[in-house]
C-alpha cells in the first residue's frame, strides 16, 4: 500500500498520540517531516525529536502542561495532494491571534507564519497547529 499523503499521516500520528496522552510517537522519516518536527520544536509544541530507534523512523516527544493539559489542541492539514494551497506573504494570517501557527513550506525551508512575515516570503501552507 502506498501512502498518498505522508504529511497527513505524520499529523494524524501526532494527533492520535496526543489524544491518548502518549509521551512519544514513531514516524517514518523524510526531510520534510524532520523540518516540520523542527518547526514544532522551535515553536514550543513538542519537547523535541530524535532519529531512530529503528532505521528510517524518528521519534517525536510530545509536550503537555504541568497538569497534563495538551499543548497541541488541534493540528490539521491545509494543503493536500489533490488541492495545493499557496499563499503570498500578505495573505498568511496569524492563527488565533498568534496563539497557533501555520506551517508554510518556503524556499527558506518550513517556516511558521510569523517567520514568513519576518522573511517576507510566502509558500505552500502545509498545516495549522494550536
Amino acid at each position: 500500500m502506498s501512502m498518498t499523503d505522508p504529511i497527513a499521516d505524520m499529523l494524524t500520528r501526532i494527533r492520535n498520540g496526543n489524544s491518548i496522552g502518549r509521551s512519544e510517537v514513531l514516524i517514518p522519516v523524510s526531510r520534510l517531516k524532520l523540518a516540520i518536527a523542527d518547526l514544532l520544536h522551535r515553536e514550543g509544541f513538542i519537547h523535541g525529536y530524535e532519529i531512530g530507534p529503528t532505521p528510517r523512523t524518528f521519534m517525536v516527544k510530545l509536550k503537555y502542561g504541568p497538569d497534563g493539559e495538551k499543548v497541541i489542541n488541534k493540528i490539521e492539514r491545509q494543503s493536500k495532494p489533490g488541492l495545493r494551497i499557496y499563499r503570498g506573504v500578505d495573505k498568511i494570517a496569524p492563527v488565533l491571534n498568534g496563539l497557533g501557527i501555520q506551517m508554510v513550506s518556503t524556499s527558506h525551508g518550513v517556516l511558521s507564519d510569523r517567520e514568513c512575515r519576518e522573511k517576507k516570503t510566502g509558500g505552500e501552507v502545509l498545516a495549522s497547529v494550536w
